[in-house]
Formats: C-alpha cells, sequence, structure tokens
C-alpha cells in the first residue's frame, strides 16, 4: 500500500465497528473485511485508536490503515472556495437552477445549458453575489458531456460538480475540502438527502431510502466497500485528476458517476464519503416517475459491467456461506443439520485464520456469526432486487421456493425498515412499515426491470454474475 505522504498533523481515527484482537496486536475490520496484524511499533502509535502524523513511520502507517479501510482520517484545513470552481449541467429546470446558483454566493460558477428549450443567460444571474459563466449545448448531449464541457473551461485545482436540483447546506464546502490535504485524494462527495419529504409517502420513503443517500457512515469510496461510489448530483474532483482519465465517459446514459470512481479507483487515487456535509435533492416524488427513475439506475448494471468485470456483481459471498443457508432453505431436518455443519466448519476456518492472533472462542463465533448473518442479508436482498423475476418464476413453480421467497421479501424489507427509520423527517412523520414494504418492493422491481433490461439490449449477463468467494 503505497501513495503520497500525508503531511505532519494529519490524523486517522481506528472506525468504531472494527474489532480489536489480541489486546491491539490485529484489526478485524474494513470493508471488504480483512485482517491486520499489527507490529510492536504500530501497536505504540495506535493506542487508543487515534494516529497523529509526525514522521515517515507514522505517515506510512496512517497511509496502511487508511488504505485497508479500517481508519477514517481527521484532516486538516483544505483549499478555500477561491480555489474551486463550481460547473453546474441543466436543462429545463430554471427555478431549480436559480435557487442553486443563489446558495452559492461568491463563488465561481460555470453553467452548461445542455439544449435546453429556453436558453440559460448570463443576465439572469447579474444581481447574484457570483462569478457566473453560462455555455450552451445546441442539443441536449446528456449530463456526462455537459460536465466535461464545463471541467473543460475550468482552471482551478478544483472542481465541484452540482446538478440544478441540489442545494447545498451550510457548512458543506469546509467539511469535504479538508480532505484534499491529503494529496492522494482525488474526490470527495457529502451526503445527499431530501430538499423535501413530507409531501406523501414516497416523499416520506425517499427521505429515509432515497438511491442517492450513502448514510450517515464516512467511508472511503471502493468496489464491494460500504460505498462502492458516490452520485454525481454533488461532488468535489482534483482537476488534475479527472482530466488524466478523460473526464466523465459520455458514451453511458447512466451510471457515468459509477463509471468515473472505478477509474479513479484504478488510477490509484483516492476517493472519500463525507456525510458530515450535507447536500438536499429535490426528489423524484410522484410515483410514475420515481419508479421510471428506479428503472432507469438498474440499467446502468449491464454497461457498466462490460466496462467493470465483476465489480456490479449482485452477490458477493463465500462459497460456505452460501452452501449454509441453500441447505437450510431445503426445509428438512437434513438441510439444516448439513447448514450447521458446515457454520461450524466456517468458524473453524475463521479460527485457523485468526490462529496467529490471541483470541477468545467467544470472539471467533461472533466473527463467524456475523459473517452469516450477513450472508443471509445479502441473498434476501439479491433475491428480491436483483433476481426476482428468477424468484418469481420459481414461487409459481414450487411450494418450498415460494416460503422461501416470501421469507426473504419479508426479512429483507423489516431489516431495511429498522436500519433506515431511525432517519425521521423534520414534522417526525416516520415510515410505516406496511408502506414501507410495498414501495420497498416496488423500488425493488423497477430496479430488476432497468437490470434485465439493461442485460438483454447489451446482451451481456455478467451484471447477474453472483461473486462467489472461497
Amino acid at each position: 500500500m503505497t501513495g503520497p505522504r500525508l503531511p505532519d498533523g494529519f490524523a486517522v481515527q481506528v472506525d468504531r465497528r472494527v474489532r480489536v484482537l489480541g489486546e491491539g496486536t490485529a484489526l478485524l475490520g474494513g470493508s471488504p473485511t480483512r485482517l491486520l496484524r499489527l507490529a510492536p511499533a504500530a501497536q505504540t502509535l495506535l493506542r487508543g485508536g487515534r494516529l497523529e502524523v509526525h514522521d515517515a513511520v507514522s505517515a506510512q502507517l496512517a497511509r496502511t490503515l487508511l488504505d485497508a479501510t479500517v481508519a477514517h482520517p481527521r484532516p486538516l484545513s483544505g483549499p478555500s472556495h477561491r480555489d474551486i470552481t463550481v460547473v453546474i449541467p441543466v436543462k429545463d429546470n430554471p427555478i431549480g437552477l436559480m435557487r442553486l446558483v443563489s446558495s452559492l454566493r461568491g463563488m465561481r460558477v460555470v453553467i452548461v445549458d445542455d439544449g435546453s428549450v429556453d436558453p440559460v443567460r448570463e443576465a439572469d444571474f447579474a444581481a447574484m453575489h457570483c462569478d457566473v459563466r453560462v455555455l450552451r449545448h445546441p442539443y441536449s448531449k446528456g449530463p456526462a458531456a455537459a460536465r466535461n464541457t464545463g471541467l473543460a473551461v475550468c482552471d482551478t485545482d478544483f472542481v465541484a460538480f452540482l446538478d440544478s436540483d441540489v442545494v447545498p447546506r451550510r457548512g458543506w464546502l469546509e467539511a469535504l475540502c479538508g480532505h484534499f490535504c491529503d494529496p492522494a485524494v482525488a474526490l470527495v462527495a457529502p451526503r445527499i438527502v431530501a430538499l423535501n419529504n413530507t409531501a406523501g409517502a414516497v416523499a416520506r420513503y425517499e427521505a429515509v431510502r432515497s438511491s442517492l443517500d450513502l448514510g450517515l457512515r464516512e467511508a472511503p469510496v471502493v468496489p464491494y466497500g460500504t460505498v462502492s461510489y458516490v452520485p454525481s448530483a454533488a461532488i468535489i474532483c482534483r482537476r488534475a485528476a479527472l482530466l488524466d482519465i478523460g473526464g466523465f465517459d459520455e458514451t453511458l446514459t447512466s451510471g457515468e458517476d459509477v463509471d468515473l470512481c472505478w477509474r479513479l479507483n484504478e488510477a490509484g487515487a483516492r476517493l472519500r464519503y463525507e456525510p458530515i456535509a450535507t447536500v438536499a435533492h429535490d426528489h423524484r416524488t410522484d410515483l410514475r416517475k420515481w419508479f421510471v427513475r428506479k428503472a432507469f439506475y438498474g440499467s446502468a448494471a449491464a454497461p457498466l459491467t462490460i466496462r467493470h468485470p465483476g465489480k456490479t456483481a449482485p452477490l458477493v459471498i463465500s462459497g460456505p456461506t452460501l452452501a449454509a443457508w441453500l441447505l437450510a432453505a431445503r426445509g428438512s431436518g437434513i438441510g439444516y443439520v448439513a447448514s450447521v455443519v458446515v457454520a461450524v466448519l466456517t468458524g473453524r476456518r475463521i479460527a485457523k485464520t485468526l490462529s496467529g492472533v490471541p483470541t477468545e472462542p467467544l470472539e471467533v463465533a461472533a466473527v463467524a456469526t456475523q459473517a452469516m448473518w450477513s450472508g443471509a442479508a445479502q441473498l434476501a436482498a439479491a433475491i428480491c432486487r436483483h433476481y426476482w423475476p428468477l424468484a418469481l418464476l420459481a414461487a409459481t413453480l414450487s411450494r418450498r421456493c415460494r416460503r422461501v421467497v416470501l421469507v426473504a421479501a419479508v426479512l429483507d424489507g423489516l431489516l431495511d425498515w429498522l436500519v433506515r427509520t431511525g432517519r425521521v423527517d423534520d414534522d417526525g412523520k416516520r415510515v410505516g412499515v406496511l408502506t414501507y414494504l410495498l414501495l420497498k418492493r416496488l423500488d425493488d422491481i423497477a430496479y430488476g426491470l432497468g437490470l434485465w433490461s439493461g442485460v438483454l439490449r447489451e446482451r451481456h449477463a455478467g451484471a447477474l454474475k453472483p461473486q462467489i468467494r472461497r
């Protein structure tokens, strides 16, 4: 694990979900999960779970912890607003555009009108305290092309991309910019929350379950991680890093932000998700438009798989864990016994991996249980979202399959509701469990329709292929 040296004063904090084993001799966690053994000197430096960079050794350890995804940065101050140009791609959204620009007081702004029926004019922004420049495409080329057009005229070190239907909240810029004091960081993204969340069930559902909202926990942006990509509705990028990889892929009609993140990863750049910074998004809340949008998101999976094989796998699971749950799904005594045997063997395999680290049997059992439960949640989600056409067919042909699909649908929905509904609307309203379950199933049906239509259109089934690990 290598990268540019972190500056003195930069600090890292071990993730609170990481297990500290053997009295600090090893760390177990990260995303994906890994075991990181610590040398005695590293144990001393990391005492208390926090490390501050003050020399080459501490800088290398901090980089190792960050790249292993077991720790999060606590950076110094970064660039100011004078070092950033905001690029806004827009098509036929004058109200949202005016609302956004009015929130960017004192900033340099490039608006790219992507073929709007009523052209955007610079004179419309004369009264606003921004340096606004308007570029225009004579016809719509898509958001990726619009962002690239804006990027091409920027001369600042950093570029913020904001869609016309978002509004940054106070402090968003400072919280994001600090991460750029790490010279390896090429992109940082805020948490995207609902602008309006009280007008009906769909709005309240989107307030807690939007595809754009990646949650409350900070994270590195890496394939197969807790946050595998960030939406381009609101991001800040290092301009040189974007130019090095050619900007956004204009041939993609959707998923261009996912592709951008993964190409930056492949180039060796680091990307961060920072939920302390928030940007409000005007979600689609009309049921038909909402359903169509969810299908649109699903349609990106097949083209992305062609460009990034394996990274769109709907299921990443170990073979033994998969075998254990498939045996349990048989519903017979033999199946249950066999699944328990497989689970025990999984625990023994984990214990062998941890053999060089002093651990208690209960710690091993906890790790094995967590792995099995995570596998069950993944399977339930994949059955309901990615594989629902196959699951529906199986349910019509077999009573046993029907029972498994029903359990998966209820389990997945309830788990998701319990996790998500801690995010209460501003007026205190929660999404009822039955309403949530219904909308979650519609959400998954729409995504699955888009996924399968993309697979058929591209004639490439890679987006449906699970990744089964040893």
